[in-house]
Order: structure tokens, then C-alpha cells, then sequence
């Protein structure tokens, strides 16, 4: 299994498997973004992931999806932000 480090605002250094880890790319599939989960407090984090870190996590078989940033905001992600706001700890992740 592959173990990869990271690392949360909060906790410092955390180790994720692949299928703990989210990368969003952009339309050319060089840069985009990580995100993940920390295991620790639970908060959400997205990261910056240039070429380098692109290759590393495809090579390691990390899920990605591409992400057309110009594009408008879909039905799914307004659900997905109103479910997050009938949370009552929905603000406890700002």
C-alpha cells in the first residue's frame, strides 16, 4: 500500500493512502490541486499541486478528475454546498 505525507494546517505531518487523496486538474492535466481529509481533525484541505506533484500522485494511482475553472457552478455543487450548510458544525471547517 502506498503511504503518502502531507501535510494539515492543524495537525502538521499526516500519511494518506492513495484513495484519501482527491486531485483536481486543469483542462491542460500539468497543475491543478490536491485535497484530502485529515485523518486527525477532520478538516478539509486543498493544495496546490504543480507538475512535479501531478506526476507523483498519478503515479501512485490517485483519483483525478478534469476541472474547467471558467466554467459555471453546476446543480450538484450547489447541492453539495447546501447540504454542508444544514450541517450544524458547518462552520467548525472555516
Amino acid at each position: 500500500m502506498t503511504t503518502i505525507r502531507t501535510t494539515c494546517d492543524r495537525c502538521g505531518d499526516v500519511e494518506l493512502t492513495t484513495a484519501d487523496i482527491g486531485l483536481e486538474l486543469t483542462p491542460s492535466g500539468t497543475t491543478g490541486s490536491y485535497r484530502f481529509e485529515c485523518p486527525f481533525c477532520t478538516m478539509v484541505q486543498r493544495r496546490p499541486a504543480n507538475n512535479r506533484v501531478v506526476s507523483i500522485l498519478l503515479a501512485t494511482g490517485v483519483a483525478y478528475q478534469i476541472i474547467d475553472p471558467s466554467g459555471p457552478i453546476t446543480e450538484d455543487e450547489i447541492e453539495t454546498f447546501a447540504a454542508a450548510l444544514d450541517r450544524e458544525d458547518w462552520f467548525s471547517n472555516i
